[in-house]
């Protein structure tokens, strides 16, 4: 094999390989061998077929076979031998030209191709000891268990028919039919059967609840309305419509009494073991929404403070998926660019700075994983896809094969788990302060302040930016 360096540029380099001819046919020949004992060739007693017969006759489809693993073998050893780390699979480019290849595949010309990639840059490590975190805490006040049991409560409430003839009043629930038009036409999405409303709820569009108030079981009405001009789906936005609603049942809500009796029916022993469950869950919200904000400010830093060539295929890569989830958010909700105050170029330009960011720190927080054997267990693994096959109801069976047949997909998997384990890994070295802060500080994103969103995913929470169609979390 002989390697010759075509292009060294930055972080581009191009590598031409060539095999000689007669090392394919020594490997053609000893593979031949091989197969000697195991084919069956009519004329010819098992084992005692001449090579060169078998040359004539699998000599090309055998070849072909020996041209894909010597390719293989070679391009590893070029990239072993160098003292490089490729930024992605290399890209390998051989002949186009059939009479070259027909050479090759017959062994009376040397195999040669081209492979090219980026590499991973170098760069200074920052000292995670001069990092500053200032770390957001909250208490759990016994008035947010209060307001959460309440909440469990109203939905737990029981709702009693009202007698016939008598009228809704706010807080019951309706069952209704309704179809709703605009300028006479029917609109897609516009109608169910049963659907159930409580008044008061402020579910419905603003002012059909209102309407429902004051009417018997087995009304037939027409209900005015205008969707807001906010409205999600764009082409409803500030349009007038009529619903033709059918009042199918009324039922008053019951009294909820908060007590023994009550936390048995959630399957609890006691109210206290109730209030004490609430607690816990929101004791652990209130630990995300502290991490989440803490890794923000790491993330922050270790951007800030890590600066290098990026790999321009990675960061165009992530670009374009970043890119098509957008647009494709964008066409969903019927909406333009201009709808987010802002402009196409405008867009593409903060979304490459989103996706510079990601590749960014992904390759550094990789290096230190590397670096410092952070390694992910078999246990791990194991965890975090039985949480994922939770997520599909029905279909574990399915989704625990699919990850299992998809190497691919387990490394997703397997990225957010790692993650964490470096993220962890440099809190541990960095210096970080407790600041206590009510509940509303703790969940408030300063960034929603100035119109902008934050799209959270593994390797980054993503940076200001002007179109705010939400992204779809891989997680």
């Amino acid at each position: 094999m002989q390697v010759t360096e075509k292009l060294n540029d930055g972080l581009k380099r191009e590598l031409q390989i060539s095999i000689p001819a007669g090392d394919l046919d020594s490997r053609l020949n000893d593979r031949l061998t091989d197969l000697k004992d195991q084919v069956r060739i009519r004329g010819f007693r098992p084992g005692k077929v001449p090579i060169a017969h078998l040359k004539r006759v699998y000599g090309k489809s055998v070849m072909a076979e020996i041209l894909e693993k010597a390719v293989t073998e070679t391009s590893q050893q070029a990239i072993s031998d160098r003292d490089e780390r490729p930024a992605y699979q290399p890209e390998i480019a051989l002949s186009e030209d059939k009479d070259e290849i027909e050479k090759v595949l017959d062994g009376a010309a040397d195999l040669e191709y081209t492979m090219t990639f980026e590499i991973i840059p170098a760069f200074d490590m920052p000292d995670f000891s001069k990092i500053e975190i200032e770390k957001e805490v909250a208490d759990v006040e016994d008035a947010t268990v209060d307001e959460s049991l309440e909440r469990i409560a109203e939905q737990n409430r029981p709702f009693e028919p009202r007698a016939e003839g008598e009228k809704s009043e706010s807080g019951d629930r309706l069952t209704i039919d309704y179809v709703g038009k605009i300028d006479g036409e029917p609109f897609e999405g516009g109608a169910d059967q049963d659907a159930q409303i409580q008044l008061g709820s402020g579910t419905f569009i603003p002012g059909f609840e209102e309407q429902l108030t004051g009417v018997t079981a087995g009304s037939e009405l027409v209900v005015k309305v205008t969707f807001p001009e906010e409205y999600q789906a764009a082409h409803l936005a500030g349009k007038d419509a009529e619903f033709d609603v059918t009042v199918k049942a009324i039922a008053a809500p019951g009294e909820v009494k908060l007590d023994d009796e009550f936390a048995t029916q959630l399957g609890m022993e006691s109210l206290d073991k109730v209030k004490e469950a609430i607690r816990e869950q929101i004791a652990k919200d209130f630990e995300g929404a502290s991490r989440q904000k803490v890794k923000r400010q790491l993330l922050d830093a270790l951007d800030e403070a890590c600066t290098f060539e990026l790999p321009e295929k990675l960061v165009e890569t992530e670009f374009e998926s970043i890119w098509q989830q957008v647009t494709q958010d964008l066409e969903r909700a019927g909406k333009t660019f201009a709808d987010e105050d802002t402009t196409e170029e405008a867009a593409k330009d903060d979304y490459r700075k989103i996706a510079e960011r990601r590749v960014r720190l992904g390759l550094l927080l990789a290096d230190i994983g590397d670096k410092n054997e952070i390694k992910v267990t078999d246990e791990e693994m194991n965890r975090a896809l039985v949480d994922r096959v939770r997520q599909f109801p029905g279909q574990e069976q399915m989704v625990w094969e699919y990850y299992q047949k998809n190497p691919g997909a387990l490394a997703e998997l397997r990225a957010p788990v790692f993650e964490e384990k470096v993220v962890d890994f440099i809190l541990e070295l960095a210096k970080v302060t407790e600041k206590k802060v009510s509940r509303e500080e703790l969940f408030h994103d300063p960034d929603h302040d100035h119109d902008h969103g934050h799209d959270h995913d593994h390797v980054d929470e993503k940076p200001k930016k002007k179109a705010k169609a939400k992204k779809a979390d891989a997680e």
